[in-house]
């Protein structure tokens, strides 16, 4: 009997640790995609295989032990190497809907609000992507890496007509800018108003490929508009923006009276049984 429990122990351990391995690495590589770190980390990972192979075809025992030995070493190396990459991704962990409360979240939507009050104000034409669990850097072409902080003033100087960046999208990421002059796929659709421009047509093909919500402001009109799995609707009122944006970004948190919260402290098996009504 204690060699099966054994056997069974050893059964689902490999594939649980091989799981999860094989999904930290890939959420690894697809984080570094794309990045200045991405050939960096290609070259490193080539020279250690490379030498590795080297130490073990030729049998190289000094190379061997000299590798081997120096396995915290290169750790470190990784460390000091890829420090920025690793702050970046702590971040974005730190960003997830898990760790941050409702109050942060209302904050980082309010930003995108003022953001667009007063780039509809100034007639400054805008685009503005909130990514959510599709990694966008996939969904756009180039993309200037910001990586600052998203401020109402910050959002207003880079769409600025002069700016040399003013011309495409951004992506924000939490309270965050990541990318600017993004270029995102214009919908395909042909059931649209001839006299949809340029940035909405992309805010629309932004979110058929993604489940980005993505703001627009008209550089004509002032007009403000969002498009969400693929619909876009126009003319918005502030309210009405900050009333959606809530709706997909903060949960929904019913308030409970004073006699549901004494009830916690009651033990289940304490408390009264009413027969049910039918």
């Amino acid at each position: 009997m204690h060699i099966v429990i054994e056997f069974i122990q050893r059964s689902w351990q490999a594939p649980v640790e091989i799981g999860i391995l094989a999904v930290g690495i890939y959420y690894v590589l697809m984080f570094l995609r794309g990045t200045r770190a991405a050939p960096v980390l290609i070259g490193f990972l080539v020279l250690l295989l490379g030498l590795f192979g080297l130490a073990a075809a030729l049998n190289l025992e000094v190379l061997g032990w000299l590798l081997g030995a120096g396995t915290v070493f290169i750790a470190f190396a990784a460390l000091i190497i890829f420090q920025p990459e690793i702050r970046r991704l702590l971040a974005r962990v730190g960003d997830l809907p898990l760790f941050t409360s409702v109050r942060e979240r209302r904050e980082n939507l309010e930003v995108i609000v003022q953001s667009a009050e007063r780039l509809s104000e100034a007639r400054i034409g805008a685009i503005l992507a909130i990514e959510q669990t599709i990694n966008l850097q996939e969904a756009v072409d180039l993309g200037i890496p910001v990586d600052c902080e998203a401020t109402p003033e910050m959002l207003e100087t880079i769409f600025f007509p002069n700016n040399a960046i003013h011309d495409g999208g951004v992506i924000i990421r939490g309270d965050r800018i990541a990318f600017a002059a993004c270029i995102f796929p214009l919908t395909q659709r042909s059931d649209l108003q001839k006299s949809l421009g340029t940035r909405h047509r992309a805010a629309i093909g932004l979110a058929e490929e993604t489940d980005a919500v993505v703001v627009v402001v008209s550089e004509e009109t002032g007009s403000i508009s969002y498009a969400y799995k693929g619909q876009l609707q126009r003319g918005l009122s502030l309210e009405e923006l900050r009333s959606f944006l809530s709706s997909v970004f903060v949960p929904i948190v019913r308030a409970r009276t004073a006699q549901e919260r004494v009830w916690d402290f009651i033990p289940t098996w304490l408390r009264p049984r009413f027969p049910s009504r039918r």
